[in-house]
């Protein structure tokens, strides 16, 4: 039989304490991360749910509708908006919407069929990339040649 002396079972209770807390430590930083990753997932579903639900939404049988917009300057443009049956341009700018003609919608509503200015962008820099290709492929492949 062994007998313990005093100082080693105090060292011991002491190593237990250590762990005891590290493994409470532990616990807690985990409940607090579970608790932050279901607040996080109410708030993103909450999210989807409001953008799904809020583009049925009318309000008092008022249907607005930007047709088209255009940038006039750093922070001014130019908005077609349908209400209903009209069409307004408006100038939107500096805090300001002003009102700058009003006209009847068109019945039929025929599609641009002029790209957007981003593809038209696209196929440009597509060819001036190809013809650069083209351009480096048919010169000299050696090194030390200079230009």
């Amino acid at each position: 039989m062994s007998v313990a002396t005093p100082s080693t079972q105090n060292g011991s209770l002491d190593a237990l304490g250590n762990g005891g807390e590290a493994l409470i430590g532990m616990a807690v930083l985990g409940k607090t991360a579970a608790a932050l990753a279901l607040v996080i997932a109410i708030i993103l579903i909450c999210t989807a749910l409001l953008k799904r639900w809020g583009n049925h939404t009318t309000r008092h049988g008022a249907h607005l509708r930007i047709v088209g917009s255009t940038a006039v300057g750093n922070r001014e443009r130019i908005v077609i908006v349908e209400v209903e049956d009209t069409w307004l341009v408006v100038g939107v700018g500096g805090g300001r919407i002003t009102k700058l003609q009003e006209r009847p919608a068109p019945e039929e509503r025929t599609p641009t069929t002029s790209a957007p200015p981003s593809s038209r962008f696209s196929l440009r820099l597509s060819k001036a990339l190809a013809a650069g290709r083209r351009r480096d492929s048919s010169a000299p492949t050696d090194p030390h040649q200079t230009p």
